[in-house]
């Protein structure tokens, strides 16, 4: 199934597409394919997920799209990125952002950094406080589930106390080279989706 519609980021000078592979574990979970729109900048800074960094769109032009970073949806952002910065943690200014979508107005508050950075490699989350309505209750069944995300950073230890800290449950870690890997069931069969760290 291809991923279904997103929409604009004004804020971000960015863009969006949608696919629901929630389960009974991830009830919540979607991949996000975002890209710089064309002739659109951002109105704060840097755009998020490293999207203005040369090693990464250099690795995204040459090897494709592939997985950088995840979002850990919390239910009070503010003392979340607090509960980070006391681990010395910076995850940025919570910002309110927003889109219209055809089922409405979706506002969120999400943390982002004015250099942009993911952090640990992209392996550190940006945290979001969806509003009243999440985008995974517009989107249609796409047939495809995740299973498991694992992530894989050289200081994998910081990486768990940071989940600890926020309370961010189902996500593991694993000592080794900076990566991520989504563990997806589709009709073809169970796929990992990995990625190097830019």
């Amino acid at each position: 199934m291809a991923p279904g519609p997103g929409g604009e980021h004004p804020l971000m000078g960015t863009h969006n597409r949608l696919l629901r592979i929630a389960t009974v574990d991830y009830p919540r979970a979607y991949p996000e394919i975002i890209a710089i729109q064309p002739g659109k900048q951002p109105e704060r800074g840097r755009r998020w997920f490293d999207l203005d960094d040369e090693a990464l769109r250099d690795a995204l032009r040459h090897r494709g799209p592939r997985l950088v970073h995840f979002v850990a949806n919390v239910s009070d952002v503010r003392q979340a990125a607090e509960s980070l910065q006391a681990l010395g943690i910076d995850r940025g200014d919570v910002v309110s952002a927003s889109r219209m979508t055809p089922r409405g107005l979706l506002e969120w508050q999400i943390t982002i950094r004015a250099d942009g950075q993911r952090l640990f490699d992209g392996v550190m989350p940006t945290l979001i406080e969806w509003g009243a309505t999440h985008p995974a209750a517009g989107m249609g069944e796409s047939g495809i589930t995740l299973q498991a995300l694992v992530l894989r950073h050289p200081q994998a230890a910081t990486v768990r106390a940071a989940q600890a800290a926020i309370d961010l449950q189902g996500v593991g870690v694993k000592e080794g080279p900076a990566g991520l890997c989504a563990v997806l069931d589709t009709p073809r069969g169970r796929v990992k989706l990995e990625s190097a760290a830019a």
